[in-house]
């Protein structure tokens, strides 16, 4: 169990504001769609989660709890001085968190290792994401360099997914996918939540599919959060829709 605090957090690049938060909290279990229009400050937010990045001022800090039947006290974490952190997450931002020298089989067997996962056990979580894989991805004797757009994609999200992390992060994930793939992925993304409650961080330009899974919307707009809205059955649906002009 995961929830993370955002706290007085600043990051410019020279006289452009690409992050500006004085305080926000992502709770335990929410699936939370970060939306806004390009330069938002979405990817960036991720990056200085994720260590990519130091902030100007401000941190992030990222409380591990244990289940609530067992007893072990709330541990917190700050990406920017520990790699505890590393241990429960699991991240796809872009291309750069690929080995593209490798096959997507050897780079989710990198990914088993990294992460203390046997060869046989890396195997057998694979086959969950068969039909999101389509038949394209394994087996087809091609280097990730060499795949599609859409199936270089699907290495990622399937490799930020291998190790069942109770923090997910992806950055624009429906990215690239044609439409059957983003359904299934959809799908994948809600029930391993539903089997996990894991703490799900999605952003993407996609405002349908990011309102059908997301249980809380934040709406980024030159680096703040504008708007913070729960999403019960759709109903930050309206609201963004009136933002956005649609």
């Amino acid at each position: 169990m995961v929830n993370i605090s955002i706290k007085d957090i600043r990051k410019s690049f020279g006289e452009n504001v690409a992050v500006d938060i004085d305080s926000f909290v992502i709770n335990t279990g929410d699936i939370l769609g970060l939306v806004g229009n390009n330069g938002a400050g979405k990817t960036t937010l991720f990056r200085l989660m994720l260590d990519l990045l130091q902030a100007d001022q401000g941190e992030v800090e990222i409380t591990e709890t244990a289940a609530p039947e067992q007893t072990e006290q709330p541990v917190v974490i700050n990406p920017a001085a520990s790699e505890a952190w590393k241990q429960f997450t699991g991240a796809y931002i872009d291309e750069g968190f690929l080995i593209e020298f490798l096959t997507p089989e050897e780079y989710f067997q990198f990914v088993g290792q990294a992460s203390g996962i046997p060869s046989a056990e890396v195997e057998e979580r694979l086959k969950v994401y068969e039909h999101f894989m389509q038949g394209e991805v394994l087996g087809q004797k091609k280097l990730i360099r060499d795949l599609s757009a859409g199936n270089k994609q699907k290495v990622g999200i399937v490799g930020a997914l291998l190790t069942q992390p109770k923090l997910l992060i992806l950055d624009e994930p429906f990215n690239f996918l044609d439409p059957s793939s983003q359904v299934i992925l959809k799908h994948l993304i809600t029930d391993y939540h539903q089997a996990t409650k894991a703490t799900i961080l999605i952003s993407s330009h996609n405002l349908q599919h990011t309102v059908e899974i997301s249980t809380r919307v934040a709406l980024l707009e030159h680096g703040h959060i504008v708007k913070d809205l729960p999403n019960n059955e759709g109903s930050a649906n309206q609201e963004l829709a009136e933002y956005f002009g649609i």
